[in-house]
Formats: structure tokens, sequence, C-alpha cells
């Protein structure tokens, strides 16, 4: 797809690989309206972007906010073209992670996939076509050391990314699923210092894993991937050859993750 002339929702907007795809797309022609949960950090990032940008605040996982995300791009600009369902959430740990951060992380790196596809995707098929880009993680494909929610999560949107494209490829809508490891962000690096030791173990585990890109870098990529309307985006092509080798010889995989592990705590 060319996205000049057309119309695209960033999710997650307000700052990171979001805020970057945002730049992007504009720069590429597209008309984008940017919504974050940090309204100050949406507006900022739209009004960089002139007339070509509108910003809305709210939760990406909230039918009712993707309702009014949508109706304001009808409203600025057309209808929607393209939807880049990138906003994520990082925090938990292990086994004592509690069920309202598991629910958190669901709802943010799952849910709202979901939600905005059955608001989007009926639309899409009447028009003729649609994009759907679901920002995943290199974890949706092999694992996240220090985090069970993130690394569950980001399984499960590779799996509703492939889901759909498979349901609905056929119906003229396309899929694009973004799984990189380290991208210099807030997610991997809070501005905080308040972060716990598995946190400090999955920073740790990403940083040492391959090249931290930038934002910028990865929007890049996003976007020539869905002039290619490739499903899978590997910023880290490294990834590919780590997947091979897990599905190749699984308990070898293991075995081989938990060294890393051990080298890490030691």
């Amino acid at each position: 797809m060319d996205v000049a002339g057309k119309v695209a929702i960033v999710t997650g907007g307000g700052g990171g690989i979001g805020g970057a795809l945002a730049h992007a797309l504009v720069e590429a022609g597209a008309k984008v309206v940017v919504t974050d949960l940090d309204d100050a950090s949406a507006q900022q990032v739209a009004a960089a972007l002139g007339d070509s940008a509108v910003a809305i605040a709210g939760d990406a996982s909230d039918e009712g906010h993707i309702d009014a995300t949508v109706r304001l791009a009808v409203k600025e600009f057309g209808p929607v073209d393209l939807y880049f369902a990138n906003a994520g959430i990082g925090r938990g740990g292990g086994l004592d992670t509690e069920e309202s951060m598991w629910d958190l992380a669901l709802d943010v790196n799952l849910r709202a996939h979901i939600r905005a596809a059955r608001r989007m995707v009926p639309e899409w098929i009447e028009r003729g076509g649609g994009y759907f880009v679901s920002t995943a993680s290199a974890a949706g494909l092999l694992t996240q050391i220090g985090n069970a929610p993130y690394s569950v999560s980001k399984h499960a949107a590779v799996g509703f990314a492939e889901w759909l494209n498979i349901t609905h490829g056929d119906d003229g809508v396309r899929v694009s699923c973004l799984c990189p490891m380290g991208v210099d962000t807030k997610l991997l690096r809070p501005e905080d210092d308040s972060v716990t030791a598995d946190q400090q173990l999955m920073r740790k585990a990403v940083e040492t894993a391959g090249a931290v890109l930038t934002p910028g870098e990865v929007a890049a990529m996003v976007l020539g991937a869905v002039a290619e309307e490739r499903f899978l985006i590997l910023p880290h092509p490294e990834v590919l050859d780590m997947y091979r080798q897990k599905g190749a010889d699984y308990d070898r995989w293991l075995r081989g993750m938990r060294r890393y592990q051990r080298s890490l705590k030691g």
C-alpha cells in the first residue's frame, strides 16, 4: 500500500515507535490521528506535524475511545485506511505479578488489537480494503526473560495478527505484525528509577541480545513493509534465525534460554 493520501490512526502515538510512525506517515503524505493515554504527549506530536495530524487522548483498549478516534479521523480527514495498534505496556514480572497487572497487559497488548479490528475490519471489507498493523515484539515469537505478562500477551498479539491475516486477507484486509527486539523507548528504559528486579532483568536481556534501535529506524522499516504488504516485520533480522532455531529443536532452545538467564543473573 502507498500511504500517500491515506488516513491513519496511530495508538501510543505520543512518543517512541508510535510518535516516529506518525512523523514517518506524514512525511510520506498521509494524514494521521495520534492517540495516546498521555494527552500532552499526543498533542505535542500532532502539533509538530501541522495540519496533517490531530490528537485525541484515551485508552487504546477502550471501545468507546476507539470509536471516538475513528469518528475524529473521519471528521478531520476522511475514512480510515490504516490502523496502527501500537500502544503497549511492559510492566509485570513473574508468578507474583498481580491479577490487575495481567489484566492490564492483556487489555493493552492484545484486546486493544481485537477491539480495533472488530471496529475497522467490517468497514474495510465493505470499502474493499484496509491495513492493520500490530505492534507485537520479538518476545511474541521467542519469549521475554523477566516478564511473564509481556511475553504471554505479545505471543497472543502475534497469534491474533496471524489469524486476522488468514481470515480476512482475501477480503482485501492487509495485516502486518511488528516484532522488534530492543528499541530506545520508555517501555525499555523508563524515566523513573522505580524499577523492580524483574524489570532490570528484562532490560538487561533485551540490551544484551542485540542492537537497540531508534524509533525512527523502526518506523522506516514499518512503512517499507507496508509498501510491500509484508506480514512479519523484523527490525532485528537475527530474530528470524532465533525463531528457526526454536522451531527446529524446542528443548535445545529452552535449555539455551535457561543458560542465558543464568548468565544474566550471574
